[in-house]
């Protein structure tokens, strides 16, 4: 095999194993044990930003997050206010779906949202229906968060398009009560 081809082959190797995110299993054996049922219970905060494709913040936003539990399903009634003063509104519904799995939907999540967790971090993928210059449009949403103590859960969201990254969410979630 000429050196062209061996350089070709060990780039494209290279390559697609930097588009391959993180996988949740090399978590596992992280701390502490970040268990959605005990973590999205009762009263949250949230503070974030929102940044667009080139990792410019456009938008910062504070949140409250009302979390229960009720026979095994999560109810989290999440409201936003944006620095422009616009608010938001979202309910998610988190029901389990085999061991440390679990399905999620709301009302602007088009289908249903997988989503797994494992030692410190969970990932959940969905798809979101966002409002752009004044139409709705679909983006795709690999959702990333760690538990980094009791009351502390660091948030990160990549949004795609068409397989091309247009913006992210960072935020930081704060439990305010046991």
């Amino acid at each position: 095999m000429s050196a062209i081809r061996v350089a070709g082959l060990w780039l494209s190797t290279f390559l697609l194993s930097a588009c391959a995110g993180p996988d949740i299993q090399s978590y596992a054996e992280r701390t502490p044990s970040f268990t959605p049922e005990t973590f999205f219970q009762g009263e949250l905060l949230a503070h974030g930003v929102v940044k667009n494709r080139s990792g410019e913040a456009i938008r910062h936003f504070n949140a409250t997050i009302d979390a229960q539990w009720r026979d095994g399903v999560g109810t989290l009634e999440e409201r936003f206010e944006f620095d422009d003063g616009e608010i938001q509104y979202r309910t998610w519904t988190l029901t389990p779906n085999g061991a440390n799995h679990f399905n999620a939907t709301a009302g602007d999540v088009v289908g249903t949202g997988k989503g797994e967790h494992k030692g410190n971090a969970l990932n959940l993928e969905y798809t979101l229906l966002i409002d752009y210059n004044g139409r709705d449009i679909a983006v795709n949403v690999d959702d990333w968060m760690w538990q980094v103590n009791d009351h502390v859960v660091i948030n990160e969201s990549t949004l795609s398009k068409w397989g091309f990254k247009v913006g992210s969410v960072q935020l930081v979630i704060q439990k305010l009560k046991d």
